[in-house]
């Protein structure tokens, strides 16, 4: 799915139809940002995995609360910036590659909000239940869809924000 999301996004990039283009309209720094929520949330992510791995359910929330908290942040940036950007009449309605662009970094943010109440609920499950092995491994795959998400913001950062830029 994000194969072809980001090839959509490739193709239309320029097709602004004489509206903005990413350069007028991203803000590297918030990006940046981003992207530091959401790499660090990946380490107390890995945090999370060592403590289940140690059964120690206080640090099992710890890090758990943290990459929450992390990964809040990241969507409450990427929703301030699509905000501004509509706002200021740059909405996926505008052109092709607005268009592809809301829907790239967009159904990343769903992920992610997918992920927060994965999360969640996997906290339930350990207060719950405890650290049964199904739990267990549960969390763990929790922590490789988290992964697999800072892998794909990685790319999405480095094609759309970064070559995304250029003229």
């Amino acid at each position: 799915m994000f194969s072809a999301l980001f090839a959509a996004y490739a193709a239309l990039v320029h097709a602004t139809a004489g509206g903005p283009s990413g350069a007028v309209l991203f803000n590297q720094g918030t990006a940046a940002i981003e992207t530091a929520c959401l790499l660090l949330s990946s380490y107390t992510c890995g945090m999370m995995s060592l403590s289940v791995n140690s059964r120690s359910r206080p640090a099992i929330y710890f890090f758990a609360a943290v990459t929450f908290a992390l990964g809040t942040m990241f969507l409450a940036l990427e929703l301030r910036e699509f905000a501004g950007m509509i706002s200021d009449g740059a909405g996926p309605q505008r052109s092709a590659f607005l268009s592809a662009f809301f829907t790239l970094v967009g159904c990343h943010g769903l992920h992610v909000t997918a992920g927060l109440v994965w999360l969640t609920v996997m906290m339930a499950q350990v207060a719950v239940k405890g650290l049964r092995a199904n739990v267990e491994r549960r969390l763990l795959c929790f922590a490789l869809f988290w992964h697999a998400l800072d892998i794909i913001w990685v790319w999405l950062f480095t094609v759309v924000y970064l070559i995304g830029v250029q003229p």
